[in-house]
Formats: structure tokens, sequence, C-alpha cells
């Protein structure tokens, strides 16, 4: 049987924990000290600390926690002040050299934290904060290119959008103001905000990648903002880049897999029990439009992509969330409409015409309903008619607007999707 090192009212622990705990608290240091002794030499500089520093401040932290019960907590805190008070004079030694950074002394306090965590056990926050350290700690370069590359005008969109989520949004109503009882201001404000947050986060991952990383990446990215919106760009420039029309298709094809995804999102977000009943069959459309996706993928040949195939627009569109919440908000009362008078006959009708123009809005609505006492038979029903709806409105803005070349590919990709959802329809409802 395992011995206890320490067996008090509030702390036991045994040798085999002792063991293992000690191990990871050698591990932190080792890879915290190995990160900071690396970028220490390639910046040619004399680094306050490296590995093994950083291996005796975690083991000196670890200490210091077993020292807590085994003497007394006036220990631990005279052994934390001393780290303090020698990374503080390490501090301003390198600071009066001209070196101001304080990214190593802060991991040095960080490092003894995680000695003291990791003895009481807490390994997976111990692990997890380390990793995020060292992320950070290695990222700096980039870090540096991407604030230099933002421009006034994202960071003021950015401001705008945590002054919405943060000031704004918790302030409003929660609770409805309809006899359906289905508009709730804060559920509208989430739906904003969500969709806001989901067209900067494209943006600037659009930003950030390019479109010279691939087109397939500008496809997944801009699926992210509208798939709709990304197939009339591309179906448009398809006329005029005769030799690009495949890698257009594959990317407007990547961006309807994108919206698979945005489905499950929404209804794991508003509805798991919907989204336990109809995941397998919205991960089989998924899994259909990006295998034709990647079968154009691996078809094609390397050509060099110009730069703005995808125009970015603003930053943060409030303006088109509000647009959005306004759409979501007609959609709700309409299906709400067409469920309580007309039935399930009603709801499907409903969702059909509103997946002619967003899937997201249907899909949160029929996700709400379905918690206030719609089958979830009909919801899932309701789900993929919208689904195939907008479906066939991407497909016929490719034959309407894209080049020959263009319709031949959406017609191969877009048939397999169609057939693929249909017979998951009459699969469903067998």
């Amino acid at each position: 049987m395992d011995q206890y090192i320490i067996n008090t009212q509030n702390f036991q622990l045994t040798h085999s924990d002792f063991l293992m705990r000690a191990l990871v608290a050698l591990g932190i240091g080792f890879i915290i000290g190995l990160e900071r002794e690396h970028a220490a030499m390639q910046e040619k500089v004399k680094g306050f600390a490296g590995i093994r520093t950083f291996i005796f401040v975690v083991l000196l932290g670890f200490m210091a926690g077993m020292a807590h019960f085994l003497l007394s907590p006036i220990v631990y805190a005279g052994l934390l002040l001393t780290v303090i008070m020698l990374t503080g004079i390490s501090y301003y030694i390198t600071a009066s050299k001209g070196d101001i950074g304080t990214t190593t002394e802060f991991s040095i306090l960080i490092a003894f934290l995680l000695g003291s965590f990791a003895f009481l056990g807490m390994l997976e926050i111990s692990l997890m904060i380390m990793v995020l350290v060292v992320v950070l700690l290695s990222a700096k370069v980039k870090l540096q290119s991407i604030v230099g590359a933002i421009t006034v005008d994202e960071l003021y969109d950015f401001i705008r959008f945590v002054v919405v989520a943060l000031l704004v949004f918790p302030f409003l109503p929660n609770r409805a103001f309809d006899t359906f009882g289905v508009l709730n201001p804060r559920e509208i404000g989430w739906v904003i905000l969500l969709t806001s947050g989901l067209g900067f986060v494209g943006y600037m991952l659009m930003k950030f990648l390019g479109p010279n990383k691939g087109i397939l990446i500008s496809g997944l990215v801009g699926g992210l903002i509208s798939s709709t919106a990304l197939t009339w760009v591309f179906a448009k420039k398809s006329k005029v880049n005769e030799h690009y029309e495949r890698h257009y298709a594959m990317a407007i094809l990547a961006a309807s897999s994108v919206m698979m995804l945005r489905v499950l999102i929404w209804t794991f977000v508003f509805n798991q029990n919907l989204f336990h009943t109809v995941y397998l069959y919205l991960l089989i459309l998924f899994a259909s439009t990006l295998g034709v996706t990647l079968f154009f993928l691996f078809q094609s040949k390397p050509s060099p992509l110009q730069e703005g195939s995808i125009r970015q627009g603003k930053p943060l569109d409030l303006q088109g969330a509000l647009v959005f919440g306004l759409i979501y908000t007609v959609i709700l009362l309409i299906v709400s409409y067409a469920n309580a008078y007309m039935g399930d006959k009603g709801l499907l009708i409903s969702s059909a015409l509103a997946g002619l123009s967003d899937i997201d809005a249907i899909t949160i609505t029929v996700a709400k309903l379905a918690l206030d006492g719609l089958d979830l038979t009909t919801a899932c029903n309701a789900l993929l008619i919208a689904t195939l709806a907008n479906t066939l409105v991407k497909l016929g803005i490719g034959i309407w607007a894209g080049s020959a070349a263009l319709r031949r590919y959406l017609y191969i990709g877009y048939g397999v999707v169609i057939i693929t959802a249909l017979l998951l329809m009459v699969l469903f409802n067998s």
C-alpha cells in the first residue's frame, strides 16, 4: 500500500503522487526554460534565465508548496517574496542597460506558481497554462508583425465589438415581448453578436492568410462570412479569369462545406438535443461537400493567385449583423406563426423559403422552437429542407452568374450534395 508523505485533514500526498507531480514540474520548467534559452540565442543576447534556472524556479515553487503543509505558510510566502525580489533586481540591472522588456521576469513568477500548482495536483491546469505561456513567448515576432499590420479602422472596429459585447449586450432584457414567446431581446442580441463576431474573425483570417495561401483556404474562410456571398463573387470572377474555373468551383464548394459546419455549431449552441439527433446527417452532407472539394483540389494544378480575389469589405459589419438580426426576427415570427396555425407542413414550407436567403437564421429559429416543444423529427426535416434550399440557391447563382466551365463543375459538385441530401431525407423519414 502506498504510504503518505503528507496526511492532514485538508491535504494528502502519497509517494507515487509525489513522484508524478515532481516529474510534471520538471517538465514544465524544462519546456519554458528551453523556449527562453532558445529565444536568447536567436536574439544573440545573454538571457536572464535559461533551462536550468527555470527548472530550479519551478522546483522551488514545488518545494514551497510542500513547505506550506510541512512547516508553515509563512515559509511559502517567504520563498515567493524571495523570488519576486531576485526577479526585480534582475529587471533593474537589465533595464539599466536599455532592455526594458519584462517577459522573462513574468515568466519566472508564473513558473514558480506552476510548480506550486503541480504540487497541489492541479496537473491539467498547470500544463494548460504552460502551453499558453510557451505559445505566447514563442509568438513574439508573429504577434509584432500582426499588430503592425492592423489598421486604425480594424482597431476601431475591434474596440466597437468589445464595447457592444461588454457594455450593451449584458444589459438587454432577458424576456420575451410577443404572444409566441420567441422575441427575446437578449437572445436576438446574442445572435447579432455571434454573427458580427464571426464576420470579424473571417475578415482577419482572410487578411493575414491572404488568397495567395491557396484558394481552398479562401473558400473556407469566406464560408465563415457568407457562402452565398462568396458564391456570387467567385461566379462573377470565373467569367474574367478563365483559367481559374476549377479553383473557383473548389472555393464555392469549400464555403458550402463550412456552411454545414455552421449549422452544426448553431444547433449545438442553441439546442443540444436537436444537435444529437441531426449531427450525423449534417456530417454526411459536410463529408460529401468536402469530398467533392478535395476531388477538384487533387485534380487541379497549382497556379498563381491574384491578391484581392475576395473583396474584404468592412472589418466589423455591425449594420449587416443588425440586418441579419432583423431577418432572424422576421423568420422567427413567420416560422412560429406557421408552426402554431399551419402545423408541421407550414413549418417545412417556411423553412424552405427561409433557406433561400439564409441558413443561419432558420437554423437558430428551428433550434429554439425545438426547445419549446417542436417535434425533433420535424425540426430535423426543417433543417435538411433549409440546407437543400440554400444549396439550390447557390447552384442557381453559379449557373446565372458564372462561366460555362464553372457551371459544369458546380453541376457535378452540387449534384452530389443534392442527391446526398435527398437520400438522407428519405432515410431519416423511413
